[in-house]
């Protein structure tokens, strides 16, 4: 049965095309859950007129409907707060020379 360490996972493996990150360590994931099947991911993007906006959606659907137990998956994009790059992990700030 698919867990919150299992969506997680599953949400690295998505990259926004034009920074190279996963969206996870880009601080764009603010809440994932499942309950009953369902996974309601709460996120935003780095701008609000982010190109790559509706495929990054897309690919979040394809990464988490694979996990088991998982029967639906539902994408809010959300604007407040609104995306910085104090969210990122460290990682991904030391890979584009934030630290």
């Amino acid at each position: 049965m698919a867990n919150e360490e299992a969506i997680t996972e599953a949400l690295k493996e998505v990259y926004d095309p034009e920074i190279g990150i996963n969206i996870v360590d880009l601080g764009l994931v603010y809440n994932a859950e499942i309950e009953e099947g369902s996974v309601n991911v709460e996120m935003t993007l780095t701008s609000m007129g982010c190109p790559a906006g509706p495929m990054i959606v897309q690919q979040v659907e394809e990464m988490l409907e694979p996990l088991d137990g998982v029967e639906d998956v539902q994408v809010r994009i959300v604007w407040s707060p609104a995306w910085n790059p104090s969210m990122m992990s460290e990682d991904a700030k030391m890979e584009l020379g934030y630290l």
